[in-house]
C-alpha cells in the first residue's frame, strides 16, 4: 500500500522526504489557459501551497477571495499573486502571502515547486509548496481576503473527493476539477494545482 493511502502516514517528515527526492511524474493538468491561445502576454505569478503541521494532522490553508475583485472574485484560492521584477517564484509567493494574510516568513519552510499552471485569466502560476509551523498569527487584507480556512490534506488527496466537471463558457466547453469541502467549493485553478500535488506525491489512480 502506498504510504499516502493511510492518514496516519501523512506527516511533515514524509512530505519533506517526497520533495527532497522529487519523483518523475506527469502533472494532471497544465491549466486551461493554454487551451485558449488568446493572450498576447502571459504574466508570471506564484502562490504558496501552505501545508500546516497541526499536532494531529496536516492541513492545507486556503483563502476565500472577496466578491469585488476583478479576477476570480469570491473563489477559493491559495495566497499569492503577480511576480515583480527580479523575483523568484519563492520570493513572490512569500511576499504575496505576507501581504494577503500576514503569515510571517519565519513560520514557513519551503519544500519545492510544482508544475506551472496557466490560468484562464492569463497567468503562468508557479505553486510553491511549504510547511507552516504553528502557532502563528494571521492578519488578512480585508480588501482581498474574505475568509481563511484549513482543509485536511488527507481529504484533498483522497480520490473519492476529486470531481471532474464541465461547463460551457464563452461558447466553449470547459472541463475543470473540483473538491467540495463542506460549504467550500474548491475548483478551477486551485483544484487543478491540488491534482498536480496529488500526482507529484505519487498517488496511484
Amino acid at each position: 500500500m502506498d504510504p499516502i493511502a493511510r492518514n496516519d502516514s501523512l506527516s511533515a517528515e514524509w512530505l519533506r522526504s517526497r520533495f527532497a527526492a522529487p519523483p518523475a511524474y506527469e502533472p494532471e493538468t497544465r491549466g486551461d489557459g493554454l487551451l485558449r491561445g488568446r493572450f498576447e502576454e502571459i504574466r508570471d505569478a506564484a502562490v504558496l501551497v501552505p501545508v500546516v503541521d497541526r499536532r494531529d494532522q496536516l492541513t492545507v490553508l486556503f483563502t476565500r477571495r472577496t466578491a469585488h475583485l476583478h479576477d476570480h472574485a469570491g473563489q477559493i484560492s491559495f495566497p499569492g499573486g503577480r511576480s515583480e521584477a527580479d523575483e523568484s517564484a519563492l520570493d513572490t509567493a512569500l511576499r504575496e502571502t505576507e501581504e494577503e494574510i500576514g503569515l510571517a516568513r519565519g513560520h514557513v519552510e519551503p519544500l519545492g515547486e510544482l508544475t506551472e499552471y496557466v490560468t484562464i485569466t492569463g497567468y503562468r502560476v508557479t505553486p510553491v509548496v511549504a510547511l507552516v509551523r504553528p502557532p502563528f498569527d494571521l492578519a488578512p487584507d480585508d480588501f482581498e481576503v474574505a475568509e481563511i480556512f484549513e482543509v485536511p490534506l488527507a481529504f484533498l488527496l483522497d480520490p473519492a473527493n476529486h470531481q471532474r466537471n464541465s461547463v460551457v463558457y464563452e461558447g466553449l466547453q470547459r472541463h475543470y476539477y473540483a473538491m467540495p469541502y463542506g460549504p467550500y467549493y474548491i475548483w478551477g485553478a486551485t483544484a487543478g494545482m491540488l491534482m498536480n500535488l496529488y500526482r507529484f506525491l505519487g498517488v496511484s489512480r
